[in-house]
């Protein structure tokens, strides 16, 4: 065979292979689209999120608006356990994440503060296994802890290996530990969703967890593709806030689009909960409820 005999059967050849694997991709797109409009948004608050001078006054705010995630703050939870128990008994609520709370910080050089974060989280992570909750949120180091340990592959490789140790332990408390990327004006430590993915999974161990953070994912290129990154193996939990000035979803306007984001979310089948930690610029009942309209219509767009 000539080599333009060669070519012509190759080019032949090639495009019957190509449109073989295009004709199931474009059958299944559908059932796929379907599945992902079968992914139900999980709304979670913060404790100072609803209006409200009580707990129980904040959750009947938030069960009338269809929340169904409660996130408490880890500091002082040891002792709260019960209160919340009680307090959700008969609500179609659930404790989601628990957002940190612990002292000290697991980069430390100095052994003390190291120990002092040892010892707290791990009590933190015993009551959020009490509380049901899908784990503990952490930040491995914000830039004003220090000393802390150098930006290196000896460190990585230390933070790996301790939470390995971490991530067992949450694990046999029926939990997890969360690792939160940051942007880079508070921690230059971890600050894509795609390298706390890559730490969790390097720290081989079940109960190790990722999550994005929409205000903080202005360090990502994409929405999309910083959540894709992760994937549902890895992705544990969201925070949600405007994307201006980090107060209510809607209160900056048009650049409050989450559409792009929760496309991916569907498209990866997360069942865990987006959860709002932001501030408010006015009403706080008017905007949280704008704000929960919001983001259900743009999970129905997406």
């Amino acid at each position: 065979m000539d080599r333009r005999s060669f070519l012509k059967t190759s080019a032949i050849g090639g495009a019957a292979v190509a449109a073989s694997s295009i004709i199931p991709a474009c059958a299944s797109s559908k059932d796929g689209k379907k599945a992902a409009n079968d992914v139900a948004l999980n709304i979670s608050f913060q404790e100072g999120i609803a209006p409200g001078e009580t707990l129980a006054e904040k959750l009947d705010f938030m069960q009338n608006l269809g929340v169904v995630g409660f996130e408490p703050g880890g500091r002082g939870l040891k002792g709260r356990v019960k209160e919340i128990q009680d307090a959700l008994n008969g609500r179609n609520i659930k404790v989601s994440a628990i957002c940190a709370g612990f002292s000290g910080f697991i980069l430390a050089e100095d052994p003390a503060v190291k120990n002092e974060f040892d010892t707290t989280m791990r009590e933190i992570v015993e009551a959020a296994g009490e509380l049901g909750s899908t784990g503990v949120i952490m930040v491995p180091a914000f830039n004003g802890q220090k000393p802390c340990m150098p930006h290196t592959m000896d460190t990585r490789n230390y933070l790996c290996e301790e939470l390995h140790k971490l991530g067992e332990f949450a694990k046999s408390c029926g939990t997890t530990v969360i690792l939160e990327p940051l942007n880079r004006k508070e921690a230059y430590f971890m600050r894509l969703v795609a390298d706390a993915a890559a730490i969790a999974r390097d720290a081989d161990s079940e109960g190790v967890k990722a999550m994005g953070d929409f205000w903080h994912m202005q360090e990502e290129t994409s929405d999309y593709g910083a959540f894709m990154s992760a994937g549902k193996q890895y992705l544990q939990h969201v925070h949600i806030a405007s994307r201006g000035n980090r107060k209510m979803p809607g209160e900056n306007g048009e650049v409050d689009n989450y559409v792009d984001g929760f496309r991916a979310l569907k498209q990866i089948g997360y069942d865990k909960y987006v959860s709002f930690e932001c501030g408010c610029g006015g009403d706080r009942a008017t905007l949280v409820t704008a704000a929960v309209n919001l983001l259900r219509a743009q999970w129905e767009e997406a």
